[in-house]
C-alpha cells in the first residue's frame, strides 16, 4: 500500500496498482494533449477512460461470418461412406474385426479361378483403405 502526502499534509490511502502498459505513440500523445486540456495527468485521463469503456455494454457479435464456409472433409457420397464403415469397423471387437477379414479373404479366394495346388497366404493390412485397395484388384 502506498501513501500519498499532499501539500496540506493530509494523507490518504491510494488503492492503486501500478502496471505496465504498452499503446501506440499517438494514442499517448491524444492522451497527454487531453490530460493537458483538463488539467488531470495522464493516469487519471487512462482510467476515466478504461473506466468509461467497461461501464459501456459489451459490442454484439459481428451479423455475419467473413470467411465462406467450407465443406467438412468426407461430406461428400465416397467420404460420408468410409466414415459410416470406419464406424461399423469401430463398434466391432478386434475378434469381430478378424473374423470379417477372413470371410472377405475367403469371398475373394473363391472370386478368383481356382488354381491347380491352393496356395496358403497370410494377409496384413495397415489400414482399411489398403484392404479396400486390395480387395478391388482381381486376385
Amino acid at each position: 500500500m502506498c501513501t500519498l502526502v499532499l501539500p496540506s499534509n493530509i494523507e490518504y490511502a491510494m488503492p492503486y496498482a501500478r502496471i505496465a502498459i504498452t499503446l501506440p505513440k499517438d494514442l499517448v500523445a491524444a492522451a497527454d494533449r487531453r490530460a493537458r486540456e483538463i488539467d488531470r495527468s495522464r493516469s487519471r485521463v487512462i482510467a476515466e477512460a478504461l473506466r468509461a469503456y467497461l461501464e459501456s455494454p459489451p459490442a454484439a457479435p459481428p451479423a455475419q461470418v467473413r470467411e465462406p464456409v467450407r465443406p467438412a472433409y468426407g461430406s461428400d457420397a465416397i467420404g460420408s461412406a468410409r466414415r459410416a464403415q470406419l464406424e461399423r469397423d469401430l463398434a466391432r471387437t478386434p475378434a469381430q474385426r478378424l473374423a470379417a477379414a477372413e470371410q472377405l479373404a475367403r469371398l475373394a479366394r473363391g472370386a478368383r479361378p481356382r488354381a491347380r495346388r491352393p496356395r496358403q497366404q497370410i494377409i496384413g493390412f495397415d489400414s482399411y483403405e489398403d484392404f479396400y485397395e486390395w480387395k478391388k484388384t482381381d486376385r
